[in-house]
């Protein structure tokens, strides 16, 4: 174990950047247009969970642009997003079957605590999952760290079930056996940009984009690459290629060190 700090939370003149949301709002619904001409979907099953205190309202603006891709979209309907209580993680459970009842795996799509979930179901049952692909999640955080949002998520954790382990980083937890992608920001409000890597195997990786984590589902650059993780062929996976004329929207990106990250077990 070395001995280093734990993650904070991004510094306040960052997290007061977060309006930036609004303007990736907007921005999307001018260039929806222009992404319909994104590779097309093969029609299978995608579901959309949204961040902490947030609900499908959230997610619907992505979910229409999967759609008029060609994806069978879902959103979560379980209401604002509480943490992990008892509801939400056997409502996640119940959505992932309806989702996969024609019997093909389900992509998932996790905005921020939403991505958690979407990681813990690719582990529990890896056989209904196709690929995850995850936006300004914190996984390499723990219950010794903080956000922006730690301090309400703290005020409900009584609501949540015991049994929902946050003392290991993702780091330190069993691989995913499906492909999966961190979507991720240098500029995130809420989570430091650092908890939200994932280790690079061969068949994950981190995609850097520019903007707040509050607009990330809205965010023109994060769609292009998810709609991009989602056409994968099935046993084809391949790292993301920014189109020549959009690589300025996707600097480089950092993959995760353990070694740089806090003490972990």
């Amino acid at each position: 174990m070395t001995d280093q700090l734990t993650i904070g939370a991004p510094p306040p003149w960052l997290t007061a950047l977060e309006y930036r949301a609004v303007g990736e709002r907007a921005h999307l619904s001018m260039t929806r247009p222009l992404l319909r001409r994104l590779p097309a979907g093969d029609g299978h099953a995608v579901l959309v969970l949204p961040g902490f205190g947030a609900g499908d309202r959230s997610t619907l603006p992505l979910r229409r642009v999967l759609r008029d891709l060609g994806y069978r979209t879902y959103g979560w309907n379980l209401g604002v997003n509480l943490g992990p209580t008892d509801r939400i993680i056997e409502g996640l459970v119940r959505r992932l079957h309806h989702a996969s009842r024609l019997g093909e795996p389900v992509s998932i799509v996790g905005w921020s605590l939403g991505g958690l979930y979407a990681r813990e179901m690719a582990r529990a049952r890896p056989d209904l999952v196709r690929c995850v692909v995850t936006l300004g999640s914190p996984m390499q955080m723990t219950s010794d760290d903080t956000s922006s949002a730690s301090p309400m998520f703290d005020a409900l954790s009584r609501f949540h079930r015991e049994g929902f382990d946050r003392s290991l980083r993702d780091v330190d937890r069993p691989r995913l056996t499906v492909p999966n992608t961190s979507i991720w920001s240098k500029t995130d409000g809420v989570v430091r940009w650092q908890a939200c890597l994932i280790e690079q195997t061969e068949i994950s990786e981190n995609i850097r984009v520019v903007g707040s984590h509050c607009g990330l589902g809205f965010n023109t650059s994060a769609i292009v690459a998810t709609a991009d993780r989602l056409a994968q062929p099935v046993g084809a996976w391949q790292p993301f290629s920014a189109p020549w004329y959009l690589r300025g929207a996707f600097p480089p990106a950092s993959d995760l060190d353990r070694h740089r990250l806090p003490a972990t077990a």
